[in-house]
Parts: C-alpha cells; sequence; structure tokens
C-alpha cells in the first residue's frame, strides 16, 4: 500500500459507470469507503458489492459515501449495478491509475501461476480527506461490520 494512516489523499478524477467524471474532492464534508474489487460479477466481488448494498442506509446515516474501483468498462460497471441494484458508483479504471495511485495493483499467484490483479482493499478517507484506515485483509460477507467498528 503507498498510503499510511493520517496521509493527506491527493485529488483524483475518475470514471464512474454512467461515463461522468468524479472527484475525490467532491466529497470533503464526508467520509469516502473507497473499495477495489478485482472484477464485477464475481462470487466473492458479488458478495462484497451486496454486502456493502444491503447496510447502505446505515453507511448514508453515518456520513459516508461508497466508490467501488475495478479495472472493468463502465458499461460492466453498469450491468453490474443494474443486476444486483447498487445504491453507490463504481469507478472504472482500466488504464489503473487509480490502483497505481493505491498500490493495488499487484502480483498474485493461482494455482502457481504469476499474474497481476488488483489486490482486494478499502481505504477510509475521513472528511478532510485523511486516509482514516486500510482494511487490507477484507472479508466479503462481513466488510460493513469491518468499516463500521
Amino acid at each position: 500500500m503507498k498510503f499510511n494512516t493520517g496521509d493527506l489523499i491527493p485529488d483524483f478524477e475518475a470514471t464512474i459507470q454512467d461515463g461522468s467524471t468524479i472527484n475525490l474532492s467532491q466529497f470533503k464534508g464526508k467520509k469516502v469507503v473507497l473499495f477495489f474489487y478485482p472484477k464485477d460479477n464475481t462470487p466473492t466481488c458479488t458478495t462484497e458489492a451486496c454486502n456493502l448494498r444491503d447496510n447502505y442506509k446505515e453507511f448514508q446515516k453515518r456520513g459516508y459515501v461508497i466508490l467501488g474501483v475495478s479495472t472493468d468498462s463502465t458499461k460492466s460497471h453498469q450491468k453490474f449495478i443494474d443486476k444486483f441494484d447498487l445504491p453507490y458508483d463504481l469507478i472504472s479504471d482500466p488504464d489503473k491509475k487509480l490502483h497505481e495511485l493505491f498500490g493495488t495493483w499487484v502480483e498474485k499467484q493461482m494455482y502457481g501461476r504469476k499474474y497481476m490483479g488488483t489486490a482486494r482493499s478499502t481505504f477510509i478517507i475521513n472528511e478532510e480527506g485523511h486516509l482514516e484506515n486500510i482494511i487490507e485483509k477484507v472479508k466479503a460477507k462481513e466488510h460493513t461490520n469491518q468499516i463500521l467498528s
């Protein structure tokens, strides 16, 4: 990971599912849950996304904005949102700019084969834009509790 707790996160611009752009700075005054996940419509990613969806009202009540990030296309994100009724935006990061900024594009290994992929991790950014917490061992079914505890 490239950031430590307390670090000021640089403002960034990103494209969401409808093709529009957002900036981190537009969420000043709110806490931001920035969760990086490998792929739309895969079992663990769907479980994680739906866990956040099912607790969305609690996040809103506590002043949080949720943003998911993967390398999938905006079209894939829109289908994922529609299929699972996700109430938050998903950032499309095909050029891996955000992944590189946050250090989440890493070498992984499966069945002895090495490849590059997304490290499932979540960054909680406070109202002033400072990193409040990093969750590196994300538990998809318990992710809300990991964030809010």
